[in-house]
């Protein structure tokens, strides 16, 4: 047990500090030049000028999307992790993005006038057939899940999706639209949207902090989980429900990430311990603030261009996947 474990108290508070400068570090840096004097003149008085219109506008409903994407990817991730026993699972890695881009592609196509609740919609569908063609793919073979078999049963079915969204995009000529959305960025997030998908998120993250101890137990032993009187079969299809949404409700806010669901649980299992009722809230803080960054950077780095939000966090990610295979999953041990 390191000295993280020992104070947990002290990490969540840290951990949450963290997240505040996080947040006030987005929303001050960019290619506007935006004083902290601005930035409390927007949330606490009814005054406006061109600054605080950026930050009430543009800038605050894109960092509380970078927030809830970032929780909702990461819990996700951390559930797939408990579930599977699998420390390589992630929702972009098997194949619940691929899928909801997929639905997605559908929505526009054969439904556009049902608009941004349509096509989330679309994309929980989309996530839920992914998660099951991968799923069903991955445990067909005898001796069940392998961490390995069920990554490459991922890859090859989001490529497949990624191919039917790609189809259907060049089909029907809205290869532009679709590509707005999969580009996997926050610019032009509006309040609109966030009134829908916060929601969502919102309650898929109690419910994974709810269900959090019959997750630890799951991640342990599936045996021991039936001995203690769970009732795993009804708990795996909530969990499952939970992902489903938490993706879909991701892609159709930002687009395609991977790699979050696959770090930050990992780096908060380093931190915290074991415990799922420890991990999924703080993967929920960590998460939110890794995205901050991640954004924070993605308009800083080339102001007053901005650089693919998609790319920093494979630029990150790529290389903690293959230390995590080096590893055999032992990530920081």
């Amino acid at each position: 047990m390191n000295l993280f474990q020992r104070n947990q108290s002290i990490t969540f508070i840290v951990a949450v500090v963290a997240l505040v400068v996080a947040f006030v570090g987005a929303i001050v840096f960019g290619a506007a030049d935006i004083r902290l004097a601005d930035v409390a003149k927007a949330f606490f008085t009814t005054e406006s000028n061109e600054n605080i219109l950026i930050i009430r506008e543009i800038r605050l409903p894109r960092e509380v999307a970078a927030m809830v994407v970032g929780a909702a990817l990461a819990v996700s991730g951390a559930i797939m992790q408990g579930l599977t026993r699998n420390p390589l699972a992630d929702p972009g890695l098997f194949g619940l993005t691929a899928g909801a881009t997929a639905g997605l592609a559908i929505m526009i196509a054969f439904f556009p006038a049902t608009g941004y609740i349509g096509i989330m919609i679309g994309c929980f569908l989309g996530a839920a057939v992914g998660a099951i063609l991968v799923f069903g793919i991955g445990s067909a073979k005898r001796g069940g899940f392998s961490p390995f078999r069920i990554v490459l049963a991922g890859a090859a079915v989001s490529t497949f999706l990624y191919a039917i969204a790609e189809g259907i995009g060049i089909y029907f000529k809205i290869s532009k639209d679709v590509s707005m959305w999969t580009a996997g960025g926050l610019i032009g997030t509006n309040w609109t949207q966030l009134s829908i998908v916060v929601p969502v998120i919102v309650i898929g993250c109690v419910v994974a902090i709810w269900l959090s101890r019959q997750l630890s137990i799951l991640s342990l032993d599936e045996e021991l989980s039936v001995g203690l009187g769970q009732r795993t079969t009804q708990i795996k299809t909530a969990l499952f429900i939970v992902i489903v949404l938490l993706a879909g409700a991701s892609v159709a806010l930002v687009g395609n990430l991977v790699f979050i669901g696959l770090m930050i649980p990992h780096i908060v299992r380093w931190i915290i311990g074991t415990d799922y009722r420890m991990i999924i809230p703080m993967s929920v803080i960590v998460g939110a603030t890794f995205m901050l960054v991640a954004d924070t950077a993605a308009r800083t780095l080339n102001a007053p261009y901005e650089t693919p939000l998609a790319a920093i966090t494979s630029f990150i990610g790529l290389p903690f996947f293959l230390y995590i295979i080096h590893k055999g999953g032992r990530t920081f041990s």
